[in-house]
């Protein structure tokens, strides 16, 4: 009988004292140097920005993720069955085809702005946004960003909507349909309805890897991540 708890007590030592040495393995946020702090945080918000881009600025990107697939606005997006029923219905899922496609074409042009933005980060920046809440990067980004990102995409929104011959068609539906309360004021234009969208995106797929990266550091790739992010958890 003391054979199987013998045992029992060896594996019960050996598995706390494994804990323990992982434990005092994973530095404290404290013990880590403003450079390190600054330098892993830098590295999880080029790994977000590039994981967004890359899911995002493909063929269905967009089109593809119900998370992020860019609808008819305000409640033309609830009159589509409508559409349909008087004709129109090829021509709205052509404009929700185009509206997509436009915003996968745009996204790919965010990675040398967010970068610029990553290198421009302060030590200060920095300390706040590491202890701050999930997205806390991500706002930064947006903070910093969205007005630079909005001007390098609308081009390439407007390159895409007007090839189709969709964009002018819109507008003026737009105009009619702001007439009658049925979208906002900032969604009648489609360039800049689209925009706006593929912005929403870009920061909700962002705010996802954030988040990610800070609930399970130990899961990255990058020692540098899982030292500064294991530091933030413990």
């Amino acid at each position: 009988m003391r054979k199987p708890f013998h045992g029992l007590m060896l594996a019960t030592l050996f598995g706390l004292s494994a804990a323990v040495t992982l434990a005092a393995g994973t530095p404290t946020l404290a013990s880590l140097t403003a450079q390190e702090r600054s330098s892993g945080l830098k590295a999880a918000l080029n790994q977000a920005a590039d994981v967004a881009i890359r899911k995002l600025g493909v063929n269905d990107g967009f089109l593809g993720n119900p998370d992020v697939r860019i609808p008819l606005p305000g409640k033309l997006q609830k009159a589509q069955k409508l559409l349909k029923t008087v004709g129109l219905g090829a021509e709205a899922e052509a404009l929700v085809t185009t509206m997509n496609r436009a915003a996968e074409a745009a996204v790919p042009e965010a990675r040398t702005l967010l970068v610029e933005a990553v290198k421009q980060m302060s030590v200060a920046d920095a300390a706040a946004i590491l202890t701050g809440p999930p997205d806390a990067a991500t706002q930064y980004f947006r903070r910093t960003s969205a007005e630079k990102l909005t001007a390098r995409f609308l081009p390439i929104v407007q390159k895409a909507t007007a090839k189709t011959g969709v964009a002018a068609r819109y507008n003026k539906l737009g105009s009619k349909a702001l007439q009658y309360n049925l979208i906002d004021a900032q969604d009648a234009n489609i360039d800049s309805y689209v925009t706006q969208k593929t912005l929403d995106g870009l920061f909700l797929t962002m705010a996802r890897e954030e988040a990610a990266i800070r609930k399970d550091p130990l899961g990255q790739s990058s020692k540098l991540l899982q030292r500064v992010f294991g530091a933030l958890a413990q």
